[in-house]
């Protein structure tokens, strides 16, 4: 396939012409890098929103806030380092370790302190919560996503 968005005509089963564009081989589709994008700045702006709502103390915030950027980096590193492993790129043991340690810590961390935390009511502890594992997710997906369309544009 030598265009990005290379136009197939196929023939229907009623012998009418159908038009369908495809893309890259191995290339994520626009909607899921669209949608993998906006559920990443859904929940961070949730999350950082609540945060600058919240009536808890600065350093509460602070906490908080370093919680997410701790997590958002560890699920990222993670995730790259169990894709480069699985695919033969070499990792070395105390990275691929050091990447795990850290997802782990991260989640702890947000899990702890909201238990914890009774300035904060119940409803606002899932929001938190979810908010967190929504940006996590979608942090992992753009960055596979990314990943995906480089190799993508390399194989040509």
């Amino acid at each position: 396939m030598s265009n990005d968005n290379e136009v197939v005509i196929e023939k229907g089963k009623q012998n009418d012409l159908k038009m369908k564009v495809e893309g890259k081989e191995g290339e994520p589709t626009a909607a899921f890098k669209g949608a993998s994008w906006a559920a990443l700045l859904v929940g961070v702006a949730a999350y950082l929103i609540g945060l600058f709502n919240a009536s808890m103390e600065l350093n509460e915030k602070g906490y908080y806030f370093a919680v997410l950027v701790f997590g958002l980096y560890s699920a990222v590193s993670l995730q790259k380092a169990v894709r480069d492993k699985d695919e033969g790129i070499p990792v070395t043991s105390i990275y691929y370790g050091i990447s795990w340690f850290a997802f782990i810590v991260s989640i702890s961390l947000i899990t702890i302190g909201l238990y914890n935390a009774g300035s904060i009511v119940l409803s606002e502890k899932g929001f938190y919560a979810m908010a967190f594992v929504l940006s996590v997710f979608a942090a992992i997906t753009v960055q596979k996503n990314i990943r995906d369309a480089q190799r993508a544009r390399e194989r040509e």
